[in-house]
């Protein structure tokens, strides 16, 4: 998670995990103007004139992305900024999976057999243990 949509925020986490190098489709954000200066190979696609332009490059990214907000929304009616990433890793688990629902609740099976549930109290602590998806397939 990056703290706000700024140059600084974005690029900073970009080059923190994609290598040098690497092209970078964004759309035309501002704050991705800096990625060349930084050694990536950066094409914006520009959707405001043509929204074909973006779905060629990116295709159905605006579609999970309101498919992740609506259900966000709708079944877990907001999300805290403590447990986002939580949430963020269920949904990819669950969108990476949603053609194949029997291997979800199989991979859900196994994952939960080798994991610890946290207590209420981790959960809500001041600074809770960090979710991750490793060991999620």
């Amino acid at each position: 998670m990056v703290p706000d949509r700024s140059a600084d925020s974005l690029c900073g986490f970009i080059e923190s995990v994609v290598a040098p190098g690497a092209r970078i489709i964004t759309d035309d954000w501002s704050s991705y103007a800096g990625l060349a200066k930084h050694g990536y190979d950066h094409v914006s696609v520009v959707e405001r004139g043509n929204p074909q332009v973006a779905e060629e490059f990116m295709p159905i990214i605006h579609l999970v992305f309101s498919n992740l907000k609506t259900w966000l929304r709708g079944i877990h009616h907001g999300v805290s900024p403590q447990h986002l990433q939580a949430y963020l890793n269920e949904f990819t688990f669950r969108f990476n999976r949603r053609f194949y629902p029997f291997n979800a609740f199989r991979s859900r099976l196994g994952i939960a057999g080798g994991v610890t549930a946290p207590t209420y109290a981790e959960l809500y602590a001041a600074k809770s243990r960090t979710t991750t998806s490793s060991g999620w397939v």
